[in-house]
């Protein structure tokens, strides 16, 4: 796992994103995926909202996903595997970079036909502990024509889109980078969270 750490790691030391094509192999993307599929069918993925706490918005019209939030203590073999993962991947940015992350969240995210997110930042204006976003795709055979591509806007630069294949991850600072999602054109998932320092 360590060369696809460095992969994330050296991606964004140098462009300010990470990039890994295989982060999550094969059988866990597909794990992850079943586990979507059986939350929608019992209507466990709930319209998200903007914001946290009191000032959460739930009739927002910037973002159109449906989510469902991990467990940090499940007992699903997928959600236990990508989890340890992601603490193994913490444990290597403390010691190679001095991040000084200690917890992380995490949710599912489905965007149906026609779902979109606009720009924006992935850090709460009254809570700064989100330090880096990582998103994991889960989307098999996905092809520009399907839409749903991640946008990266840089100041005075080019807006970097990103197709969200099947086990493709990305990783960056949540304060830094605006990015928005573009219209899904048929149905998109992925598992999206947070590594935060308190």
């Amino acid at each position: 796992m360590e060369a696809k750490f460095e992969e994330l790691i050296e991606g964004f030391i140098t462009n300010k994103i990470g990039i890994s094509t295989s982060f999550l192999s094969l059988p866990l993307a597909a794990a992850l995926l079943q586990n979507i599929h059986k939350l929608n069918r019992d209507s466990r993925m709930e319209r998200a909202g903007v914001g946290n706490g009191s000032v959460k918005d739930k009739t927002q019209k910037i973002r159109g996903d449906k989510t469902c939030w991990i467990d940090s203590k499940s007992k699903n073999i997928a959600e236990m595997e990508f989890l340890d993962m992601i603490k193994e991947f913490m444990g290597h940015l403390n010691k190679t970079c001095f991040t000084g992350v200690n917890s992380c969240e995490f949710h599912y995210a489905m965007y149906d036909e026609g779902a979109f997110y606009s720009r924006h930042k992935d850090q709460f204006r009254n809570d700064y502990n989100r330090k880096f976003s990582i998103i994991g795709y889960l989307n098999e055979d996905w092809q520009v024509s399907d839409g749903g591509q991640l946008i990266i806007h840089r100041e005075d630069e080019e807006d970097q889109e990103i197709l969200p294949n099947n086990q493709k991850a990305v990783f960056f600072q949540s304060d830094v980078l605006e990015h928005q999602v573009a219209v899904a054109n048929r149905v998109r998932m992925s598992v999206t969270g947070w590594l935060k320092r308190s």
